[in-house]
């Protein structure tokens, strides 16, 4: 009789709250599904919106960023809700559970520290919008520094991808300093070494010359914003001068229009006649082809 009044109330709890319980899963999965759906299509909108641009504005990027990270709390939200409930039809007294409850909060808060430093980390990352979805950014952190494209960012990591398409995770805690390399507007600064046998006066007029062009040059002009300037000699060594030029321009757009500043500057030069000495020639050329965090340094 035990065993079929036992077996009978096993029915019943499976008829009736294993029932829910089941409900609640199912629907959790659902709603999971659902929020990533509707996370998924929002950002596709805002992807299609730009198309093919090579640069995102600040709201976008931010847009893009603070979706991911609400639908990411929206879910987890949703688990700790279907996990009251499910204790609740297990019968669980959750009142019983508050003093042990906070006991276990305050432990794992202080043996977690760096987690929760994280999670205020991302939250002031977002909130200050120090960077976003596409950014190219540089962190330092304790161990070294990290460059890259920023694919994702959440309250705890910051996803970035490398030159060499490396996936690199930063926890938002461990980050000292952000340089943001692709916020707003951006700047080249192209150093030309001129040597000092050379027409000091005819190379400015071949910088200026450049200056004046690059705004109306037809692979690089929609990216300078106004008209480069040449800032003048940035350093006297032994066998050269070295002349440095400024261009403000798009984000991100900077080493682009660096490498083709360098390229018309060095054409310009052999043209009057300009002869660069060999470690200057092979500083120019690195500048056009070395890389850096999303594209070549300028």
């Amino acid at each position: 009789m035990t065993f079929h009044g036992n077996f009978d109330g096993i029915l019943t709890w499976l008829s009736n709250q294993g029932l829910e319980v089941v409900l609640l899963v199912l629907g959790a999965a659902l709603m999971t599904r659902v929020i990533g759906k509707i996370a998924r299509m929002w950002t596709g909108r805002i992807d299609a919106s730009h198309g093919d641009d090579e640069f995102w504005s600040e709201e976008a990027k931010h847009l893009h960023s603070l979706i991911q990270v609400i639908s990411y709390v929206v879910v987890g939200i949703v688990y700790i809700l279907i996990a009251i409930q499910i204790l609740l039809r297990f019968g669980v007294n959750l009142v019983a559970l508050v003093a042990p409850a906070t006991v276990l909060g305050a432990a794992l808060g202080f043996g977690a520290q760096k987690i929760v430093q994280d999670f205020l980390a991302g939250f002031f990352v977002l909130a200050e919008r120090q960077y976003g979805y596409g950014d190219i950014v540089e962190l330092t952190t304790a161990t070294g520094v990290s460059a890259g494209t920023v694919e994702d960012v959440t309250l705890r990591i910051t996803k970035l991808r490398t030159l060499d398409g490396e996936a690199v995770m930063v926890p938002n805690g461990q980050i000292v300093t952000s340089i943001n390399q692709s916020q707003d507007w951006a700047r080249a600064i192209i150093d030309v070494p001129v040597p000092n046998n050379a027409d000091m006066d005819r190379a400015n007029e071949v910088f200026a010359e450049v200056c004046r062009t690059i705004v109306d040059d037809e692979q690089v002009g929609v990216y300078v914003l106004d008209e480069p300037t040449v800032m003048g000699v940035q350093s006297i060594r032994l066998e050269q001068t070295v002349v440095r030029l400024l261009a403000r321009t798009k984000p991100g757009m900077q080493w682009v229009v660096g490498r083709r500043m360098r390229a018309i500057i060095l054409r310009r030069f052999r043209e009057e006649g300009i002869v660069l000495e060999p470690e200057a020639l092979a500083a120019i050329r690195a500048g056009m082809i070395r890389p850096h965090a999303g594209e070549g340094e300028a």
